[in-house]
């Protein structure tokens, strides 16, 4: 019953596409998805990807549409997930379905890069146990905190979004985000819409999140952007130029709810017009191997404090 409720409340699951072809994604991948059903057949996947763009949307309904049975698994659910796969995730696989029209069952494990080396070496074991009957489908914000072992197994797809694809994804989305806020009778400025889609592309989970916490009012106006924090970027150039640490610590602390890399991002766009062009490479180097730590490292906010850190010891501003 709380699943219920649950999913006709939040917008996230009450609008969730049930088919791949209700799905935003770049036709590429969409094509990929669309083939393994023409074969009736999936693979073990692991779906990489930024957070919110649709991995675990896409997986749930590639199951529906096969008629498989489905386990989900949340793999930063810490406290409960490995006894949660040695007991009821492989009482599931290890059974035939009598009912189900695919010919396996898939177990969806969602957030996979939150689990520990020793978690994967025990799902790798689980793909070859129960190859026979069930198959498995990762999902990870970054696939480089998956162990070689599980990823060798698995059929990788990248849902980076690249190029020209972004205009049309998000152009896609726009008219989604309308049509469901027309259902919901909310009435809504377009030149906020599409800004906000702009802010936080591709993270569509996220917006919609926010837009159904906004909507209480009835509509959705300039106001919501004033709940997201304002990268200001031109601030922090200013005191990186400075070299005032104490105002970059502050700027730091002031946008942790954004998404490190997305932050990482706007600060090299703006770095570009900022620096001496002799100093580039440097500044180039210092934030590919921050950008790349996000992944491992324990606190954002020393992670990102660090690279300003270096930036403004290693760099020589105009």
């Amino acid at each position: 019953m709380e699943g219920i409720l649950r999913d006709e409340f939040l917008w996230v699951e009450k609008y969730r596409p049930k088919k791949i072809e209700d799905c935003i994604l770049p036709e590429s991948i969409k094509k990929t998805f669309l083939d393994f059903l023409d074969k009736g057949e999936v693979p073990n996947l692991l779906l990489a990807g930024p957070a919110g763009c649709g991995k675990t949307t896409v997986a749930k309904a590639l199951c529906n549409q096969l008629g498989a049975d489905v386990y989900v698994i949340n793999g930063s659910d810490e406290g409960r997930f490995l006894d949660t796969v040695r007991n009821n995730a492989k009482n599931f696989a290890s059974t035939v379905s009598l009912s189900s029209e695919s010919k396996h069952k898939v177990i969806i494990i969602d957030e996979a890069d939150n689990t520990t080396p020793d978690v994967q070496l025990l799902l790798r074991a689980s793909i070859e146990e129960f190859s026979a009957n069930c198959r498995f489908i990762f999902t990870c914000n970054y696939k480089n905190k998956i162990i070689e072992p599980l990823h060798s197994r698995c059929a990788v797809i990248d849902f980076s979004i690249k190029g020209k694809q972004k205009a049309d994804i998000a152009t896609c989305f726009f008219k989604r985000l309308n049509s469901i806020l027309e259902q919901e009778r909310i009435e809504a400025d377009k030149k906020v819409l599409a800004e906000l889609i702009n802010k936080h592309f591709p993270d569509w989970r996220r917006v919609l999140n926010e837009c159904q916490r906004y909507a209480v009012s009835g509509k959705i106006d300039i106001g919501i952007l004033a709940h997201f924090s304002d990268v200001k970027v031109n601030d922090l150039i200013k005191n990186l130029k400075e070299k005032n640490f104490s105002e970059v610590r502050k700027w730091c602390v002031n946008n942790l709810d954004n998404d490190s890399s997305v932050l990482l991002r706007r600060i090299y766009d703006s770095l570009n017009d900022s620096l001496v062009v002799s100093t580039l490479p440097a500044a180039v180097l210092i934030i590919a191997k921050y950008q790349y730590q996000i992944a491992f490292v324990a606190d954002q906010e020393i992670n990102l404090l660090a690279c300003l850190t270096e930036i403004m010891v290693e760099c020589e501003f105009k």
